[in-house]
């Protein structure tokens, strides 16, 4: 039996058949062999940073393997998060509990049991890892509390002096100091950056899969697909598995991917992408207080306040994760109607402050973008695609 699409393009997990190797820019040294490398230093933590949905768990459980990853998330800690009793549950072993003991009263041979409390101990969920070579890795370690983080690093710093292996794993531009600054860490470290995917890397996924499929795709097609994937090997693992089922759905006989075919592939790929709250909150921003806000007529004839607006720069061609303030600016000035009022710098810059509190204050899912020292981020290359594609007004730009 020949293999299906969904054997191929795995967004969510690990793509046997379409899994590509990249180099970062400066070595010549794969990140495979990088990490791998890593994690054998003893005494060191490892510090994986890189875009949100690049990959970054996919490498581990390439050089690691599924049954030696113990994995938990920086959204899994609050105030009062046990760091120690998170990992043993994680791992599957009993923090506390209680055990029965018996006991033989001499001369009468009676026999009783007592319960005893137990609690294991941070040098015996240490041990257990070293014994079955266990590696701990600390996903979107950025979502965990500040005091948290700094708390957790100082754990692992005394952990990993004992064989214990980790490695956090974050966002290049949200607080990572806790690790990478950390002067009791100074030395005990080993920093792999992963960079965004090229077009080229990107492509190869495409190429690769199909082939597999025994479908053909142009490579000005694959370049497409490629651009529109925003350097997320996810996304363009979703895109790709989306033109199968169209395929497999319109005419299962033709073997080729067809342009015509990729817009609606888009926007199919978008339908279980949850980001409609997201949107509209960026679009009503926060409270007014009853006061009105400026409108500005764009190039359709329609009117928008200055948050509408920024969200509709987001959706401009090119499709960038990362807009300094001058392509934020640019873009406004450009959406807005020529001769009409342009939006000023000033107001725009405050708009996005008061974004940034507003999103701060809100659940994981509506953490998007990162305003941060005149840099807007695209934290999630999802949320970006859906705005592209699965919002109507936006469908087919």
């Amino acid at each position: 039996m020949g293999l299906k699409a969904e054997d191929v393009f795995r967004p969510g997990a690990f793509p046997e058949y379409t899994y590509i190797s990249r180099k970062s820019t400066f070595s010549d040294l794969s990140y495979e062999f990088r990490l791998s490398q890593a994690i054998r230093v003893s005494g060191f933590l490892t510090s994986l940073v890189g875009p949100s949905k690049m990959g970054k768990t996919i490498l581990c459980e390439k050089v690691i393997g599924f049954e030696r990853i113990i994995e938990i998330s920086g959204a899994d800690f609050n105030g009062d998060t046990d760091f120690w009793k998170l990992v043993a549950v994680r791992t599957g072993l009993s923090y506390e509990g209680q055990v029965l003991s018996g006991r033989t009263i001499r001369d009468t041979c009676d026999k009783f049991e007592t319960k005893e409390n137990y609690l294991l101990t941070k040098d015996k969920i240490i041990e257990y890892y070293r014994e079955h070579d266990l590696v701990l890795v600390i996903d979107d370690f950025h979502y965990a509390p500040e005091a948290k983080r700094l708390l957790v690093a100082q754990q692992l710093k005394d952990a990993i002096r004992r064989g214990f292996k980790a490695i956090v794993v974050s966002l290049p531009h949200r607080a990572d100091e806790a690790i990478r600054q950390n002067a009791d860490l100074s030395g005990r470290l080993s920093l792999i950056n992963i960079e965004p995917w090229e077009v080229e890397d990107l492509k190869e996924i495409a190429k690769l899969g199909f082939g597999k499929l025994d479908i053909a795709i142009e490579d000005a097609i694959a370049e497409r697909i490629a651009i529109e994937s925003l350097s997320s090997p996810q996304l363009m693992q979703y895109i790709c598995l989306n033109i199968c089922t169209l395929i497999e759905m319109n005419n299962p006989e033709y073997r080729s991917v067809q342009p015509e075919i990729l817009k609606t592939a888009y926007h199919y790929t978008t339908a279980n992408f949850e980001y409609g709250d997201v949107v509209a909150l960026l679009r009503k921003g926060p409270n007014t207080r009853g006061k009105n806000r400026n409108l500005f007529r764009a190039g359709d004839g329609k009117y928008y306040d200055l948050y509408e607006l920024l969200v509709k720069s987001l959706v401009e061609n090119p499709p960038l994760m990362k807009l300094d303030f001058e392509i934020i600016k640019k873009r406004l000035d450009e959406i807005v109607e020529d001769g009409s009022k342009k939006p000023e710098q000033r107001a725009i810059r405050e708009s996005l402050n008061k974004l940034q509190e507003l999103l701060d204050e809100r659940e994981d899912i509506f953490k998007v973008i990162d305003w941060k020292e005149g840099t807007l981020y695209i934290v999630d290359p999802l949320f970006l695609f859906y705005l592209r594609w699965g919002e109507i007004e936006n469908r087919y730009v």
